[in-house]
């Protein structure tokens, strides 16, 4: 059996299955016992003479070995499904617990851990939890009560032949205590080597596109053959151990077996001699019968000696994946609400960040440095700076994704890490980089955020982002299945659909983080211009890498190496920032270059030519 914080509860909630279970095995493992004694019974019959009244006695005796075949038969269906059934219930709780304690995680844990890792943890560990819960607790009670419902009975024929009988008892269990330790830390060696697997394969299978568009699969193929070989390396490694220490067991087991049955023949010829049989000092008084009932109670004494092996390669095993699973549902959680956490109700969209200076987890540098500045309700603002000046990291500090400093930012007056970030989060729409679609409907997708919403919505959404007309042109239109990460769609259609889904939230503050550099200027300008009709009271704030993407929003902020250098309205920031100035005067000289032979154009390429 497994005992640990993470499971034994499960032992209570599932205690009716278990209890149920183990009676009825219990209640099988005696009544098999009986089938030994009727059969030595009709042996001593046999041996006696056959006369009518001993052929009626013995049509009894297989009658009742019928009947309890039968009862075996119940007792097993029975004892199978509510044992095994319990498990599996604890395997489906579990996994549960683990998805909603991944929900529950920063992002912080899933830059340090892989997410093959975290799947290994998901199948393969828990895999063998399940295994442990209910095929090795099957066989550990039905090891010990069998073991001692067996010995029982055949002291009662014979101590002296029981006490030889014991010789692989005793050394099995000397055995397993020696070895149990070390199969532990060679299962664990082999679950690493698992992850390994696991997480080779999931960034192969993201990166498919890249691998096949550089030519590079055979690399690939034989960087996964590298990863293989230490796999089945660690692999049998442990199946060695285990199956040493399992032929050891059958060894032991083969040898007093052969033991017995050189005694039986030993006993008969002792019999027809009418000599005394004697064994360690005792003489053995039994009929022919009675010692087909003790051979035949031994017999039945394998299978918990063969069981007891196996529990401890099961218990090693599990007890490696209990151990990797706990120590992740032990993962103290970053990011989780104070026990008076504020709602954020009726959210007018305010923005406040003071002095606010972030560094991400493991990093020396901060990424923002004493961000001050106030995004008033229902305001437009555009972010804008270069490439890793911080655009993206300020926008996603709203979500609380990572803890900040006290009274950094502010929502509506009150502060970030005093609101519940339930709360917070459904007050919040964002278009992420990345734009991730789910393998999904089109119609899902957008309306990810409202499951109740319908068509209607959906189509209401994708107008507002422009992807309507696109949709429409799928053969199943809006029941067209994005597939795994919208591989299906383009980038373009992707970050509009990303857009529409951010839309149908109608949240009170929007985040479009570099969400229309995948469309061309006229779609920009279609969606730009929906966003001022369709969003007037709600704050939104627009990220981006062209100027013109936001230069008709109601203020700007321009980012330069962490900090603001300037937050005013665009008109403003042509006369004072100096980052925003030379922003422009590139994106007009890239048009013009663009645009054919014009003194722009010449003096760019002198520019470059020198």
């Amino acid at each position: 059996m497994l005992f640990g914080i993470h499971i034994r509860k499960y032992y209570k909630k599932y205690a009716v299955l278990f209890i149920l279970g183990i009676l009825f095995l219990i209640f099988v493992d005696w009544i098999q016992l009986y089938i030994p004694e009727f059969t030595g019974k009709i042996v001593d019959l046999v041996n006696a003479g056959v006369d009518e009244e001993s052929k009626k006695t013995i049509l009894e005796y297989c009658l009742w070995i019928l009947l309890i075949a039968f009862g075996m038969f119940v007792g097993r269906m029975t004892w199978r499904f509510c044992i095994l059934t319990a498990a599996r219930k604890t395997d489906r709780d579990l996994r549960h617990e683990m998805f909603l304690k991944a929900e529950k995680l920063s992002l912080s844990y899933y830059h340090d851990n892989k997410v093959g890792t975290i799947m290994a943890w998901f199948t393969n560990d828990l895999e063998t939890i399940e295994e442990a819960m209910g095929f090795g607790m099957t066989m550990l009670v039905d090891a010990t009560f069998l073991l001692v419902f067996t010995l029982i009975k055949m002291i009662n024929y014979s101590l002296a032949l029981t006490l030889f009988s014991l010789v692989p008892i005793i050394f099995i269990i000397i055995w397993g205590a020696l070895v149990e330790k070390y199969m532990t830390i060679k299962w664990d060696q082999r679950q690493q080597s698992f992850d390994d697997i696991y997480d080779f394969a999931q960034e192969n299978f993201t990166g498919i596109r890249v691998i096949k568009a550089f030519v590079k699969e055979n690399k690939e193929i034989l960087a996964f053959s590298k990863v293989a070989k230490k796999n089945v390396s660690k692999e049998i490694s442990f199946v060695k151990t285990s199956i040493t220490f399992d032929v050891l067991i059958e060894i032991v087991i083969a040898l007093v077996v052969a033991s017995l049955l050189g005694f039986g023949g030993w006993f008969v010829y002792a019999f027809v001699t009418n000599d005394p049989v004697v064994l360690m000092g005792v003489e053995i008084i039994l009929t022919p019968g009675e010692l087909v009932t003790f051979i035949g109670l031994f017999d039945t004494l394998i299978w918990p000696l063969i069981a007891l092996g196996q529990i401890v390669s099961m218990r090693a095993r599990a007890g490696a994946s209990l151990n990797r699973v706990s120590k992740y549902l032990d993962t103290p959680e970053d990011i989780k609400d104070d026990p008076d956490a504020i709602r954020l109700t009726d959210c007018k969209g305010k923005i406040t960040f003071n002095n606010f200076t972030f560094t991400y987890p493991g990093d020396k540098d901060a990424s923002l440095k004493e961000v001050t500045l106030t995004i008033e309700p229902g305001e437009s603002v555009g972010v804008v700076g270069r490439i890793g000046c911080g655009k993206s990291t300020l926008v996603n500090s709203l979500l609380h994704l990572y803890n900040v400093d006290k009274d950094a930012i502010k929502i509506d007056d009150v502060d970030l890490m005093d609101i519940n970030i339930h709360s917070l989060r459904d007050n919040v729409a964002i278009v992420p980089q990345d734009n991730f679609l789910f393998s999904d409907t089109v119609e899902n997708n957008i309306n990810f955020a409202h499951q109740d919403h319908g068509l209607e919505e959906a189509i209401n959404a994708a107008k507002f982002s422009d992807v309507h007309d696109n949709i429409v042109e799928f053969t199943n239109g809006y029941q067209t299945v994005t597939g795994e990460r919208g591989t299906t769609l383009s980038g373009g259609q992707k970050q509009r659909i990303s857009l529409a889904r951010a839309y149908a939230k109608n949240a009170p503050i929007l985040i479009l983080d570099d969400s229309v550099s995948a469309v061309d200027l006229k779609t920009e300008e279609k969606i730009l211009h929906n966003l001022k009709e369709y969003r007037k009271g709600k704050t939104t704030i627009v990220v981006a890498s062209r100027v013109s993407t936001v230069s008709h929003l109601d203020k700007i902020i321009v980012m330069q190496e962490g900090r603001v250098e300037a937050f005013d309205t665009p008109a403003n920031l042509a006369k004072t920032s100096p980052t925003y100035q030379k922003m422009v005067f590139l994106q007009k000289l890239e048009k013009e270059v663009e645009g054919g032979d014009t003194p722009g154009k010449r003096y760019y390429e002198a520019k470059r030519g020198s």
